[in-house]
């Protein structure tokens, strides 16, 4: 029997029914947990083997839709792939599979409860984010957007004690007041001036949005799309950090937060269009408004000796940059800016597992507790290292090709400041996550037993391949900027 081949519509449903299936088969293999998390870990690879797929037809050119049903005239569910969209599936399709064998060790390592449900969520999540990452249009997107935040309140609220319940209703409440409140309401602005929700490049409201409404329909979006965390309506992150580790993994790294910044730039690149927002000059506030966020953030980040909520204000620092580069609009802060959501994936996704790690091997969440402990943990503690290093954007690490390139866009678009506020920031970065690897390598230990106590495999293989990944993508990162450079001419 000759199997189909996998032309770019069939990578399409792929990626969405995948996870789906993972879902499903979870539920029913619930009772043997060796093959549930054997099936789950095999379907993920499947997925990132198919969004890798997708991701090399649209480097070279292709193209790939899928179009599903139509509500009405002009609503309809679209799939429609382009560079940024088959970027996030690349990010989500290739750690869904490391961060589902990381969750089989640690969710056993913690003796956590109920594997079956968290993998079930887990799935539907991923499926959501590829929703997103594939949209066509605003409606598409904006339904896989609140599956996304659904689907994962089960999650963020998975201990089931009263600190996660209260935990999940700040996530819940934030998120979905948001989008209903300002998303929702920008969608309907879009279509009563343009009469379409389809993502055009150039933009759908180019020459038919008045230049005096542009900042009040920006910012509908930018406070609307609430996973991307700008201040005030950050809360709901350092929130959600009392759910488990692989939780705070898939939402900083894989899916949620990807997806706020993610559509943040769908929002500038093909509804406003960059070209529009440089010459009204509409999103000059949304600058500074992304500057405050990410200093004021770090600022708060020095202040957290719990070592998830330092990552937890980390994160808002990082999607703030993402944000940052949209609003200066010009072509190379927004490939960088584009960028920065997979090297931020790579490098995040690595310091929550080693967080993880520490938790399970040692039961340690406060740095205080963490002098002396990388002589115990030195290969958790080293993939740290190299972590933090691309978070800060320190070479050779993936993640200073995408700050250099966003230092470079503001002073393309004349904001000379901005390069400051940056450099700053990073300086920042290297106090408040340099802090556990010095504190781990060099302090002294209170525990004079110092022989060696990693997590388990299952926990320390993945943490090693997001490590690698982070400085293999410093060596190839004009395999993602020649896909990057038609987004934004």
């Amino acid at each position: 029997m000759t199997l189909p081949a996998l032309t770019p519509d069939l990578l399409i449903a792929g990626l969405l029914l995948l996870p789906l299936i993972a879902a499903s088969t979870t539920v029913l293999t619930g009772k043997w947990d060796n093959l549930r998390d054997t099936l789950s870990i095999a379907t993920g690879v499947i997925t990132a083997f198919f969004a890798i797929s997708l991701f090399r037809h649209i480097s070279a050119g292709g193209e790939a839709s899928l179009s599903l049903f139509t509500f009405a005239p002009g609503f309809t569910i679209d799939f429609v792939v382009e560079p940024l969209g088959a970027l996030f599936a690349l990010v989500a399709g290739c750690l869904w599979p490391v961060a589902t064998l990381y969750s089989v060790g640690y969710m056993r390592g913690a003796h956590e409860k109920n594997h079956t449900r968290f993998f079930f969520y887990y799935a539907v999540a991923i499926h959501a984010a590829m929703g997103i990452a594939l949209s066509g249009n605003l409606l598409t997107l904006f339904i896989f957007y609140e599956i996304l935040t659904f689907s994962t309140y089960p999650l963020v609220t998975h201990k089931g004690n009263a600190e996660s319940v209260a935990s999940g209703r700040v996530y819940l409440g934030i998120l979905v007041s948001s989008s209903v409140a300002f998303l929702l309401l920008g969608m309907i602005g879009v279509w009563s001036i343009a009469g379409d929700l389809t993502f055009v490049p150039g933009g759908v409201l180019a020459d038919r949005l008045d230049p005096t409404y542009a900042p009040i329909l920006l910012a509908l979006f930018a406070f609307g799309i609430g996973k991307a965390a700008l201040m005030p309506l950050h809360r709901w992150l350092p929130a959600a950090m009392v759910a488990p580790t692989p939780v705070s993994a898939l939402l900083h790294a894989v899916a949620v937060v990807k997806a706020g910044v993610f559509t943040v730039l769908k929002v500038v690149i093909y509804i406003f269009g960059t070209d529009y927002l440089l010459s009204t000059g509409a999103s000059v506030w949304l600058v500074w408004v992304a500057s405050f966020t990410l200093l004021a953030a770090s600022v708060v980040a020095i202040q957290k000796t719990n070592l998830k909520a330092r990552l937890a204000y980390s994160t808002i620092t990082q999607l703030a940059y993402v944000v940052l580069g949209a609003a200066l609009a010009t072509s190379i802060a927004v490939q960088g800016a584009a960028l920065h959501i997979l090297m931020h994936a790579a490098g995040k996704i690595t310091l929550f597992f080693c967080a993880g790690a520490i938790y399970v091997a040692h039961h340690h969440s406060d740095l205080r507790d963490m002098d002396g402990l990388g002589r115990r943990m030195p290969v958790t503690f080293f993939c740290f290292a190299l972590g933090a290093l691309s978070i800060m954007g320190i070479p050779p690490l993936g993640g200073a090709w995408s700050k250099f390139m966003l230092m470079i866009g503001a002073l393309d678009a004349g904001q000379t400041v901005i390069v400051f506020v940056l450099m700053i920031s990073s300086l920042m970065n290297l106090y408040y996550l340099g802090q556990p690897v010095i504190r781990g390598f060099f302090a002294p230990s209170s525990d004079k037993e110092e022989t060696l106590a990693e997590a388990p495999l299952t926990m320390l293989i993945p943490i090693m391949l997001t490590a690698l990944a982070s400085v293999l993508l410093f060596f190839y990162a004009d395999l993602f900027l020649l896909t990057f450079e038609g987004v934004a001419p």
